[in-house]
């Protein structure tokens, strides 16, 4: 039986991981013991624990000890999820532990991967997507989060957490200092703007390119599946609006129009009270990185300030 280290830091796993012969032998080992052959592994090179789709049915995912409580939020977010949407999600096959590395198997969804998909779409086709993935946003936030709620950290506890690193992180990011001189001011006006105890809805935080699948169907291209519920939590709904803001709306009202509508809002509800809470929320994001992020050509130019940033990005 193959094994699996004891990796002492989660920078030591990025590099051994980037090795597959450190691990596919005991992933595919894994993989037998289910009776999960496979002739033609394909190893995804992306992502962070370890991912090998067998013979394009099945999807093992391989988390590292460091990386529990990912392992925690996607089992949980899958079982609770199943059967709930009309966007598909992997299913769970097995689920298992060696070496203290948990592990799930998952049926592969068919389509292609968003960000290969996504930059090859004609205009009124993206609207279309950006609508399908606003009402599959609402769609998930109408389920009760049941066992999710234990997990942590709990939506009050992670925005203070943010707010107080909030500075140092944007400013090792390298955000121009005309931003960085009135965050402080603009945290100060927004954040009590975010709602810190309204009954918690599940969060994936990042509904991004990566993470969906698209299909071409006779009408033009549909969302066809949601992958990767590993960063899971519970919170306010708006903050699942950011990733598709930052990565595919582009400061396109029509685009814009069609996210917010999908969701569940109207254009009069895009408001400037909205736009400060959400980039409030897109600076605290826990994956926020706005110099390399926004997808605005020439947006650092275009806003002279955070509060010109807010309507830049969510144009009505």
């Amino acid at each position: 039986m193959y094994s699996l280290p004891m990796l002492p830091d989660l920078q030591t796993f990025r590099t051994w991981r980037a090795e597959p012969s450190n691990w596919l032998p005991a992933a595919l080992d894994i993989a037998r013991s289910h009776g999960l052959e496979s002739t033609a592994p394909r190893i995804f090179s992306t992502g962070t624990n370890l991912v090998v789709a067998l013979d394009g049915r099945v999807v093992l995912k391989i988390f590292s000890p460091l990386l529990r409580d990912q392992f925690v939020s996607e089992r949980g977010s899958l079982r609770l999820l199943r059967g709930r949407l009309h966007v598909p999600i992997p299913e769970i096959v097995c689920e298992g532990e060696r070496d203290q590395w948990p592990y799930l198997a998952m049926t592969q969804l068919q389509g292609v991967l968003g960000k290969e998909a996504w930059p090859t779409l004609p205009e009124l086709q993206k609207e279309r997507v950006l609508r399908q993935i606003g009402e599959t946003i609402a769609e998930v936030q109408r389920v009760p989060i049941g066992e999710l709620s234990a997990i942590e950290p709990r939506w009050d506890r992670f925005m203070r957490r943010q707010i107080e690193g909030c500075r140092a992180r944007h400013t090792r990011l390298g955000l121009p200092q005309k931003f960085l001189d009135r965050l402080d001011d603009f945290l100060a006006e927004t954040t009590p703007l975010i709602p810190m105890d309204a009954p918690p809805v599940i969060l994936t935080g990042e509904y991004i390119p990566e993470n969906f699948l698209l299909r071409q169907q006779g009408s033009g291209w549909q969302l066809s599946g949601l992958i990767d519920f590993g960063d899971v939590l519970t919170g306010w709904g708006e903050y699942d609006l950011l990733g598709p803001s930052a990565f595919m709306t582009a400061g396109m009202p029509r685009r814009v129009r069609s996210l917010f509508e999908g969701y569940g809002y109207s254009s009069a509800d895009i408001n400037p009270a909205l736009k400060r809470r959400l980039l409030a929320l897109m600076l605290l994001h826990r994956a926020s990185d706005l110099v390399r992020h926004i997808a605005i050509e020439g947006w650092q130019d275009r806003a002279g300030n955070l509060f010109e940033l807010a309507e830049l990005l969510w144009p009505v």
